[in-house]
């Protein structure tokens, strides 16, 4: 951890989301194969996670791989497969130590069978952890995610269990791979785009949205406290109006 940068405000958000974009630019500048870029782009994940563990965040969730990735160059996707691999193997334990909880989300019947026991493993060895929970979304998206949320109800409501009528928000929200946790607080891009790319659709209907310049391998210590402090600076209505707000918050106090 990084012990010379201040810490991060007290009222960090409990849920946050990043899709993490750059790292094929990044490496490009240094004309490296976009695979250095994701490499580099480890340390900022463990940036990231240390920032987040430390201020009290209880989730994390990164968006590593989009079911839209699968279309990039083949050469790029077998680097990135190869990277996933490693990292779980190599990373687990420090994340164990930490007692920090994996969970990946998406579908995985695309991955490669020994990718898919890695993930597993994973999971299993850091299940009964709860300092903090880190999710990776991989071969994830929100389209799909919602979609199969619904063809869960559908079936209830095929096999009788359900009446369509009784479909509520809350019930497609509990479907979603996210739905035992809290929603997300805030979504940071990195990278200078400004857009969600298929990401926790549903999820981020009230995240507060955060956008960096920066690309995903330079995106450390300082730029996720600057991050988190940006956050604390936001009031979040939920469609009440300042004063609404403020007076709940008297009546807290």
């Amino acid at each position: 951890m990084d012990r010379k940068e201040k810490p991060a405000p007290a009222n960090a958000p409990r849920h946050v989301a990043i899709i993490m974009d750059g790292n094929n630019r990044w490496a490009k500048k240094r004309l490296l194969p976009g695979a250095a870029g994701h490499k580099a782009g480890v340390d900022a994940v463990r940036a990231v996670i240390e920032v987040c563990a430390e201020s009290g965040v209880e989730v994390l969730t990164l968006f590593a791989f989009s079911s839209e990735n699968w279309q990039r160059p083949a050469d790029e996707v077998s680097a990135l497969m190869e990277l996933f691999l490693s990292a779980l193997r190599r990373e687990v334990r420090r994340l164990d130590a930490n007692g920090i909880r994996l969970r990946i989300i998406g579908d995985r019947s695309r991955f490669h069978p020994e990718l898919q026991a890695a993930m597993a493993k994973a999971e299993a060895t850091t299940a009964a952890n709860s300092r903090f929970i880190l999710q990776i979304a991989a071969n994830y998206g929100g389209q799909w995610d919602i979609t199969q949320a619904a063809r869960r109800l559908a079936q209830d409501v095929g096999e009788g269990r359900l009446r369509a009528e009784d479909i509520s928000p809350e019930m497609l929200q509990a479907q979603l791979v996210t739905g035992d946790l809290p929603l997300p607080d805030l979504c940071i891009r990195t990278g200078g785009e400004h857009r969600i790319s298929n990401f926790l659709l549903w999820q981020l209907a009230y995240a507060e949205l955060y956008f960096s310049d920066l690309l995903w391998p330079d995106f450390k210590h300082e730029a996720m406290r600057k991050a988190l402090a940006n956050y604390a600076t936001r009031q979040r209505r939920f469609g009440k109006t300042s004063e609404q707000v403020e007076a709940e918050a008297r009546k807290q106090c």
